[in-house]
């Protein structure tokens, strides 16, 4: 299922996913870097952010890469992020994924990133 519309890029970063409580407030350390993306929900507070930026203290999962899908994606387009995590998931890879306004973001762990990459190659541009 080749789909050359659409072009990926590698954000040159390590990152943490963490996990703090609901009731936490967004922590200064959380949000320096130019990327990051925060969730909160009844149960937790969820935080992507770079992994050196995040204390030692803090339960999180660290060793993480973010692949972004270049370009504004509709909200009418269906099967993007089926089209990337289907082939991963097929080389056992596992993703965590991050959705904006404008695009989505496939998270693969950095010891996975270049088979990812290999992957992915053989359906959109990836620019590295």
């Amino acid at each position: 299922m080749k789909n050359s519309k659409l072009s990926l890029s590698i954000i040159k970063e390590n990152f943490a996913v963490c996990r703090l409580n609901a009731d936490d407030n967004i922590p200064d350390w959380a949000v320096k870097g130019s990327f990051y993306s925060l969730t909160k929900t009844i149960d937790e507070l969820s935080i992507v952010c770079p992994e050196k930026d995040v204390p030692d203290f803090i339960k999180s999962d660290r060793n993480w890469r973010v692949i972004k899908i270049e370009g504004e994606l509709d909200f009418s387009e269906t099967g993007i992020l089926a089209s990337i995590a289907v082939p991963l998931a097929e080389s056992n890879i596992s993703i965590f994924t991050i959705s904006t306004f404008n695009t989505d973001y496939v998270m693969v762990k950095k010891e996975n990133l270049e088979k990812a990459l290999e992957v992915l190659k053989k359906f959109f541009k990836v620019r590295v």
